[in-house]
């Protein structure tokens, strides 16, 4: 977050005005009722594994695996697809061959209910890892690019030090630790993910630390300061009254 004259990045003076996300929270965030659910069994578990179709592809045997390997450790798991509708004749076909296949939902109003309800995410690095801390829902992030992208990445990588990240994820970033734990690449496999996923579902340290971290993002996204709407337009019109008395 940069406040106006912050020359950090080298651009030009910029505010942050807030998450769209944070005008959305109460279809998000769990009623009572709602986190009876979520503690209810089966566990319901979110299964985002991304909104394009390659790494959807690249994607689903690992996320099929890996909630068939919790699933028997518990016997049993309710698990959730949220998708576009445009997606589910692939989806439908891909988890066909998972050993839990989930329920996929198409609708706002199904996603929300279930980002409300679920006990624990697996998600596929990008926007959706901030909206489920968002909705205070424990995740363990997976990712896995083409091996050419990646050589291609790290070559850059080397060339340009500006590019290297220590982390994918974007509530990691936001606060710049790793609280939820991120499996890419060669480490993008059940025998890595489905032990973390495990461990959230459970009343774990690793669960417990996740939910006060959620509290901490809270903070710094401003949730309970004026909605990000108010915000943009009290900068658009801040700076259109210096422009005027510039002039």
């Amino acid at each position: 977050m940069y406040e106006p004259g912050d020359r950090q990045l080298g651009g030009p003076p910029c505010v942050y005005v807030g998450h769209p996300l944070l005008e959305h929270l109460e279809t998000l965030r769990p009623s009572p009722d709602d986190a009876r659910r979520r503690a209810a069994e089966p566990a319901l578990v979110l299964a985002l594994p991304g909104s394009r179709p390659s790494e959807i592809r690249r994607l689903s045997e690992v996320f099929g695996e890996t909630l068939g390997i919790v699933a028997a450790e518990r016997k049993g798991i309710e698990v959730v697809l949220p998708t576009l509708p445009h997606l589910v004749p692939e989806l439908s076909e891909l988890t066909s061959r998972w050993p839990t296949p989930p329920r996929i939902v198409t609708s706002e109003a199904d996603k929300c209910s279930a980002f409300r309800h679920a006990r624990a995410a697996l998600a596929a690095s990008g926007t959706v890892t901030l909206e489920l801390a968002l909705a205070g829902v424990p995740t363990v992030a997976a990712y896995r690019i083409a091996a050419f992208d990646e050589f291609i990445l790290r070559s850059l990588a080397k060339l340009h030090p500006v590019i290297r990240v220590r982390s994918v994820i974007l509530a990691n970033i936001v606060l710049g630790e790793f609280f939820i734990p991120e499996f890419l690449q060669g480490r993008c496999t059940p025998q890595y993910i489905a032990p973390a996923l495990a461990d959230i579902l459970r009343d774990s340290p690793g669960r417990r630390r996740q939910i006060e971290s959620f509290k901490r993002i809270d903070a710094i996204l401003g949730v309970n300061d004026t909605a990000p709407s108010a915000r943009a337009a009290t900068a658009v019109l801040d700076l259109m009254a210096q422009r005027s008395v510039s002039r």
